[in-house]
Formats: structure tokens, C-alpha cells, sequence
């Protein structure tokens, strides 16, 4: 066995040099010269190969994985089963094209997704390749299946970077600056987040008050219902920052929409495939959406997404939509690896360790004056930090100061909405590396906290 391979089989950091080391900073700078800017890196790490819940970089660097390529490697780094199945599928053939061929690897994955989407109704399956793709073709569903031209979405959502799917975000406003116009008939209403209610009402209050601003202000006044065809919502807000909202939102949002003959989108990409201890965050409030999409986690790092929508709505004819790459037999692979090792016991674990992780983090907000909320469900899990717990003031500064000292001590985390860090781990960690991650951090808002 090689020394790197030895250095595989650990489970907690291992720090060897200076961060980033002399290959890191060498990959770096022709990165700077060659690659497009517009990419977001936190810090410098580089990585060569990861194992599991860990990630070795160029210089031999070992991290703990708490960011799982953006939720994405759900069964971990380079799954031995996950291998194997990519291996066999691309001995045999690596691409024929859904689009104008059969394959049996669609139809057996299309059958799982329909098995566990929500609902008892039959399915069908578009596959993509992101989850971009994924919403492009469900606001395309949603058109021609109702014939309405107008969506609803909601204040801090990410759905995506193409221009429908971007006509619908609105976390960033870098991610929206100089690309309009965008695409007509998109209309935005607050999402409830009872810490912070944008209309001000009391946390008890606020799925209410948002409830009745969408079928007030919106749907009785800048359109009507006749002309909205869906309503695209993240059962728990990704980018947005981990945003858990009441169930009687999203309870509220389904009798909304079936009153008024609306579709209700959930977008799973970064919620589902397991990652909240479920196989989709619907289900834990169980709402029926009409179209699902999946994407990140369904391949364990493979390029695929999946629209999952009612079969009575997915009457489009041959042509309406495609995809050449969608689909993939490679990818397709992957995900039915996947899939046998969430079911097999992995969204167990991520039920499990996500209930330990909160048990440890409960008393943070009374132990660290920067964390004003912990929230999420399963491994998908947020602190907001704050500067103040009374005025709630975001610690931007500060939380990005989390994020870059945990990196230093080899944890790898990111950010997400304005002031919040995330936990997204492969679901494949185990308690001591649970535990390890939240040592470190205490120690960094620690740090953090006697800088101010």
C-alpha cells in the first residue's frame, strides 16, 4: 500500500504544510490566467483525490469534507460501488442518446424515482443534466400542460444559472446583475422564515402573513391565478441559507395551488436524494408536489438531473422537449448505485448523525453570541451568525472568517445566504468525524468571537 493511499484510510484532518502549499499555489496561478473569474472559491484548497468523507489535496494535505461538492457526493468520495458501476457501464458503452434510442438502465432508474416521489399517482421521468436543466424543462411542463404563461417564486430561492431558471433566483443580486432582461410573467413573494420575518411578523405569525401576501398581493394583484401555470418552491431554502420553513407554508401552498388549478414545483435538487433523513424534504411535512426536480446528490458526482412529474401532465409530444446528454448511461449508472446505497442504510446514517449533530449544537446560540439560529434537518444543516442576537444584525464579515479558519484547520465548509455557514457532509461520515467537524468549529467561533 502507497503512503497516500495510507493517508486515505484516516478520518480526520491532517495538515502537513503551510496553507495553500507550493503545488497549490502553482495550480492557483495558472487558474487566475486561464479560467473564467466568475467562479466562487472560499479558499485555496486543490484538491488530487478523495476517499469517503475525506479529500487529500496536491501537496498531501488531508481535509474533512463538509461541503460534499455542494451537497453533491452523497455517498462520499469515489464510492468503490459508485466506481464500479461507472466502470462497468463505460466498458460496454459510454453514450447513445436517449433523445432517439432505448437503453433499459433509463427505464429501471424512472421506475425507482416514480417508486419514491411523493404521491400515489403514476410518474414519468425527463432526465437533464443539472438541476438548471431539471427546472428549465419542468417551467416548460408547466406551460404546456396548463397553458398559463406566468411563475411564482420566492424571495432568496436558487433554482439555477440558465435564463429561465434564473429569471426565477433571486439570492444574489451578483447572480442576476447585468444579465436581464429575463424571461416575462416571473413574479416573486417572501418566503417564510419566522427568524426573520421580511414582513414583519411575529415568528408564530409568518407562514401566515407570507400565505396571505402571495393570494393577496400577488395572485390578486399583479396577476391573476387563471394566468399562473406553477408555483416553484425549495422546501428548505439551499443558497438561500438553509431556511426551514413552517409546514403550514408549505401545507398553505398546496391547498393554494390546487384551489386555483396551479402547479406546485418542489425543487429537491440540493434537498433531496436523502440528505434531510428523508428521501425528498417534502416528505417530511407531506405535500404531494406535481413536478419534482432532483439533481446534485442523484449520482453521487456525475453529471444527471430528473424531472418527475405526474404522467397525466407529461403528455407533451415527441420533440417538445430533449436532451442529447440527459440521461447518460454512465451517469444513469452511477445513480442506481446511488440509489442502492441510500435505501441500503446511508439515509439512515444521515438521520441519524443529523440528530446528533443537533443535539450537540443546541446550546450554541446560548454558549456563542455569534450564533443567533441552528437549523435544517439531516446533514443539511445551518448557523446563522449574527453580530448582535437581539437585533439579529448579519455577521457577514465574520462568517466568512469561519468559513476560511475551519479550511486552516482542514475542514472544508461553505457558505450560504447572507450570513449563515452550512453543514452538507457526505452521508457516509460517522460520529467521530461528526464530532471532529463541531470541535473545530467551536474552536474557530471561538477564535472569531474574541477578534470583536
Amino acid at each position: 500500500m502507497s503512503k497516500t493511499e495510507s493517508i486515505l484510510e484516516a478520518k480526520l484532518p491532517q495538515l502537513k504544510t503551510a496553507l495553500p502549499g507550493p503545488n497549490a499555489r502553482r495550480i492557483i496561478d495558472g487558474d487566475a490566467r486561464l479560467i473564467s473569474p466568475s467562479y466562487t472559491r472560499s479558499y485555496p484548497l486543490v484538491i488530487r483525490r478523495g476517499r469517503g468523507a475525506m479529500v487529500e489535496d496536491v501537496d498531501g494535505n488531508l481535509f474533512l469534507d463538509f461541503s460534499a461538492g455542494i451537497a453533491v457526493v452523497a455517498t462520499g468520495h469515489s464510492h468503490p460501488e459508485v466506481v464500479a458501476a461507472i466502470r462497468e457501464q463505460a466498458a460496454d458503452f459510454i453514450h447513445m442518446s436517449g433523445t432517439d434510442f432505448y437503453y433499459e438502465s433509463m427505464v429501471t432508474l424512472a421506475g425507482k424515482l416514480e417508486k419514491i416521489a411523493p404521491g400515489d399517482s403514476p410518474k414519468r421521468v425527463f432526465y437533464t443534466n443539472s438541476g438548471a436543466e431539471a427546472i428549465e424543462a419542468a417551467m416548460k411542463l408547466a406551460r404546456y400542460a396548463t397553458g398559463r404563461k406566468n411563475f411564482i417564486a420566492f424571495h432568496g430561492c436558487f433554482h439555477g444559472r440558465t435564463y429561465g431558471a434564473l429569471s426565477l433566483t433571486s439570492s444574489k443580486t451578483t447572480q442576476r446583475d447585468r444579465f436581464g432582461p429575463f424571461l416575462s410573467g416571473v413574479f416573486h413573494a417572501p418566503y417564510a422564515n419566522p427568524y426573520r420575518c421580511s414582513l414583519g411578523a411575529a415568528p408564530a405569525d409568518c407562514a401566515r402573513a407570507c400565505l396571505d401576501y402571495l393570494e393577496n398581493t400577488i395572485l390578486h394583484g399583479v396577476t391573476s391565478p387563471e394566468e399562473v401555470a406553477a408555483i416553484f418552491v425549495e422546501p428548505i431554502q439551499g443558497e438561500g441559507g438553509y431556511l426551514v420553513p413552517p409546514a403550514e407554508f408549505l401545507h398553505g401552498l398546496e391547498k393554494l395551488c390546487r384551489r386555483h388549478g396551479i402547479l406546485l414545483v418542489a425543487d429537491e435538487v440540493q434537498s433531496g436524494m436523502g440528505r434531510t433523513g428523508k428521501w425528498w424534504a417534502s416528505d417530511h411535512v407531506g405535500i404531494t408536489p406535481d413536478i419534482i426536480t432532483s439533481a446534485k446528490g442523484i449520482a453521487s458526482g456525475l453529471p444527471l438531473g430528473a424531472m418527475i412529474a405526474r404522467a397525466d401532465l407529461m403528455d407533451w409530444k415527441p420533440g417538445a422537449h430533449a436532451s442529447t446528454f440527459g440521461g447518460n448511461p454512465v451517469a444513469i449508472a452511477a445513480a442506481l448505485a446511488t440509489h442502492r446505497l441510500l435505501e441500503g442504510g446511508l439515509i439512515e446514517n444521515a438521520r441519524r448523525l443529523g440528530e446528533h449533530i443537533f443535539g450537540k449544537l443546541a446550546d450554541w446560540p446560548a454558549r456563542h453570541r455569534l450564533v443567533g439560529q441552528v437549523r435544517g434537518r439531516g446533514l443539511m444543516i445551518a448557523l446563522e451568525l449574527v453580530r448582535n442576537q437581539e437585533t439579529k444584525e448579519p455577521a457577514v464579515a465574520e462568517r466568512d472568517a469561519v468559513v476560511e479558519g475551519a479550511f486552516n484547520r482542514g475542514l472544508l465548509l461553505l457558505a450560504c445566504g447572507p450570513n449563515a455557514v452550512r453543514l452538507m457532509p457526505p452521508l457516509v461520515i460517522d460520529q467521530e468525524q461528526a464530532d471532529c467537524a463541531l470541535r473545530i468549529l467551536d474552536e474557530v467561533l471561538t477564535e472569531v468571537e474574541k477578534r470583536g
